[in-house]
């Protein structure tokens, strides 16, 4: 999936230089004789331990190598079965019970329903097992297997979102004997899984490979191996797929997506995409108790200024200049078009034009005047409108976003400033101590949106001592926790994506965040070595997600030619060059969410799911 811890998380962890790592090192098909295809990555592994992280690729590896409860059915993305075969609720909504199939661990050891309750219940107890996916049993009362087959969640209230549970389920037998969660890494090959691949090696900030698990409730996948090799920026894993180093990468911008054409031997793929992208605003940022953190400038409190900035924002300027067109204009809030059950878009009056007039009549009536150097000062004439703009290091794409934004912003009388930050440093300050006053965010959005609504609840804010959160805006609204908690309870689905779009029209009116676009999914791979593969959602021409959807069905689907033993491959054996552990952030975010950060959020460089 993913500020998340991720923003620690969902964003945070250190960059770490690795020594250089050659495709043969990885392994290359051409001396294996195996089906291999190799996907090019420039976000590393944070940790092979399920329970701790957070960032996006490690979410992906996560539906490539376990069973969840439930997974996104290919063609529809509502749930549909995995490790439970079927389930059911209780009249009153907050008991729900799951039979689970019949399956084997990769080790040989039957899959009962006391790993599921046993998976759960850490999460529920061990306060390091919360990292990855905490609030996802949050409003867990009890969870306990009643058999082999039978497992039963107790709910403290109605939860809507239940078939849409994040967590891996673990194999009690195994991670029952680990001592310190929070230390232990789980880097033991090949690990006890029960997905479809079964990871068999890992060199940290370099690659991980898995091997198909032949045992698969759905059946071995069709090729031998599958390998993520990791990057130091999207260019050279173009490189590294030109050269045939790698097959396909995926979550690209749109100059790195447009490096891939005019080669025979490679398919641009571009659908629509699950991720929003935002400004994110410090309004007056507090910790869960309600004291002021941070610096962020006053004016940003105002309801009336956010609104004049948003009036100031050209989307679909953004769109063709930042994006070069491969964008959709956001005229919604934080659920990308492409999942139409909960997608909401202002119109008529409710809709927020570019218009720098209406932006600088808002401003005048609120008494923001302009000086003789044309920029704005408080009411009170004590403090000019000069604002930060946060984004990350060596990112073209959030640098041209920057210069729109500040000639717009100028136009207005209000002074943009551009801060460059690595990635630790970005999610540091617009996370836990939040010291920015508008940045750039974003988050990759599963197909119930449950988990981004919950990233702007008052909850999510960090506690006085820092600790915790999982916040994207901390934002602390009644009218939009009531609408949450609402929809939590409903389980009429009209209902419940009728309060969902209630809550999108808040935060588009209140803006803590300000959507600007919605990211098409642009991903690149050879055709010479992926012969097949399925997208997510399945079935619909010119739609569908490759890597980085909500599901791990596409790499289920993959097929590839072998290469015979002693041949000799494109590319095989040479230098991907050094690699860089970039900071997830989560996509987004996703974060990663009170899965602690980041686990599904995501920013322009270290997306969450």
């Amino acid at each position: 999936m993913g500020k998340w811890l991720a923003r620690l998380t969902a964003l945070g962890v250190a960059l770490v230089l690795a020594a250089p790592v050659t495709a043969a090192q990885a392994a290359d098909p051409a001396t294996t004789g195996k089906k291999t295809v190799r996907i090019g990555s420039i976000q590393s592994v944070d940790s092979m331990n399920p329970f701790l992280a957070v960032r996006l690729i490690a979410g992906q590896l996560q539906r490539w190598t376990y069973m969840f409860l439930t997974a996104p059915d290919p063609k529809t993305l509502k749930p549909g079965p995995d490790l439970a075969e079927s389930w059911e609720s209780s009249d009153d909504g907050l008991t729900w019970t799951f039979k689970i199939r019949q399956a084997k661990w990769s080790d040989g050891q039957p899959v009962t329903a006391h790993d599921a309750a046993w998976t759960f219940n850490k999460i529920m107890t061990d306060d390091a097992a919360k990292t990855g996916n905490g609030p996802a049993v949050e409003n867990f009362e009890t969870v306990t297997a009643t058999d082999d087959r039978t497992l039963v969640i107790k709910t403290k209230a109605p939860q809507a979102s239940m078939l849409s549970n994040p967590i891996p389920i673990v194999p009690k037998h195994i991670w029952e004997k680990v001592g310190d969660m929070a230390t232990f890494e789980n880097e033991t090959y090949p690990a006890v899984t029960n997905g479809a691949y079964i990871p068999i090696e890992h060199k940290k900030d370099n690659y991980v490979k898995l091997k198909a698990n032949p045992d698969y409730w759905q059946g071995k996948p069709k090729i031998d191996e599958l390998q993520v090799i990791f990057y130091e920026n999207p260019e050279a894993a173009i490189a590294g797929l030109k050269k045939g180093d790698i097959d396909l990468i995926g979550r690209l911008a749109a100059p790195q997506f447009e490096a891939g054409a005019g080669d025979p031997n490679i398919v641009q793929w571009n659908t629509p995409g699950r991720r929003a992208a935002y400004l994110q605003i410090n309004h007056g940022a507090t910790t869960s108790d309600d004291k002021e953190i941070g610096d962020g400038h006053p004016a940003l409190k105002d309801p009336k200024v956010r609104q004049a900035i948003h009036h100031a924002i050209d989307k679909q300027a953004l769109v063709d200049q930042v994006q070069n067109g491969l964008a959709v204009p956001a005229n919604g809030s934080i659920v990308p078009p492409m999942y139409t059950d909960f997608f909401w878009e202002a119109t008529g009056a409710d809709k927020i034009s570019f218009d720098l007039a209406k932006a600088n009549q808002i401003l005048d009536e609120a008494g923001y005047k302009k000086g003789d150097d044309g920029v704005r000062t408080m009411p009170d004439g004590k403090r000019k409108l000069e604002m930060r703009f946060s984004i990350h290091t060596d990112t073209p794409t959030e640098d041209k976003l920057a210069q729109f934004l500040t000639g717009w912003f100028k136009e207005i009388g209000i002074t943009l400033t551009t801060r460059k930050l690595d990635s630790n440093k970005f999610t540091e300050e617009t996370g836990s101590t939040a010291l920015f006053d508008i940045a750039i965010s974003g988050w990759s959005v599963n197909p119930d949106p449950e988990e981004v609504l919950a990233t702007h609840l008052c909850s999510r804010r960090p506690t006085p001592t820092g600790e915790g959160g999982g916040t994207e805006s901390f934002y602390c609204d009644k009218q939009y926790e009531d609408l949450y908690q609402s929809q939590l309870k409903e389980l009429d689905a009209t209902k419940r994506a009728d309060m969902i779009k209630q809550m999108q029209q808040r935060l588009y009116t209140d803006a803590p965040v300000i959507a600007i676009y919605y990211p098409n999914n642009l991903e690149l791979y050879r055709k010479d070595r992926i012969t097949s593969i399925t997208p997510i959602p399945a079935g619909k021409q010119g739609e569908g997600i490759l890597y980085g959807g909500a599901s791990g069905y596409p790499m289920i689907t993959l097929d590839a030619p072998a290469v015979a033993t002693g041949a000799s491959a494109e590319g095989g054996g040479s230098n991907t060059g050094m690699i860089i552990g970039i900071a997830a952030a989560a996509v987004v975010v996703l974060g990663v969410g009170g899965f602690l950060l980041s686990r599904r959020r995501k920013t322009t460089s270290d997306e969450r799911e």
